[in-house]
């Protein structure tokens, strides 16, 4: 339960630093990364697809009511539901492709928005904002997953433990 607070915590400000920060940068083009899809997609992956989806669901929801809201309610908690269940589902099937999963959803996170958006008929959809925007979206969400997911499933799984090998016949003494 503590990680899950912890993440929580550290959701709720990188909420706070998107709205805050990332979307206020001086990018070229109308983009910027998608930190929380970002985050959510890094808890899928270090907890599975029921618990990736319960937590998009509520990510969503809040950023959903977070300035500049301009859509419909529900529809960032349908985005990043998804994403989180699709990237715990790919996980739970294939262990070793974290770093692939999270390109992957890095890259269908403003795919899936902008199908969203246009199944509930959200008028800013339309073909010209498509090809000059959804490219951006998805090169700076490229850029930014592998830190993001990174430290995201970090704090989810908490510190990994090596254990120790033993130096095997190098280090037995000969006294």
């Amino acid at each position: 339960m503590g990680r899950n607070a912890a993440f929580v915590g550290l959701l709720l400000l990188t909420m706070v630093v998107q709205v805050t920060v990332v979307n206020r940068l001086p990018l070229p083009g109308e983009a910027a990364p998608d930190l929380v899809l970002l985050a959510v997609a890094g808890y899928a992956l270090a907890r599975g697809a029921a618990d990736g989806a319960a937590m998009g669901f509520a990510a969503g929801l809040i950023s959903d009511v977070l300035p500049p809201a301009v859509h419909l309610l529900g529809q960032n908690a349908l985005v990043l539901c998804l994403i989180g269940f699709v990237a715990g589902r790919v996980m739970e099937r294939h262990p070793n492709a974290g770093p692939l999963v999270a390109l992957a959803c890095a890259a269908a996170g403003p795919l899936i928005a902008v199908a969203v958006g246009a199944l509930l008929g959200d008028v800013r959809v339309e073909m010209s904002t498509l090809m000059a925007t959804l490219p951006q979206a998805m090169l700076y969400n490229l850029l930014v997953a592998p830190p993001v997911v990174w430290a995201a499933a970090r704090i989810v799984r908490g510190p990994t433990v090596r254990p120790l090998r033993t130096a095997g016949h190098f280090a037995r003494s000969r006294i």
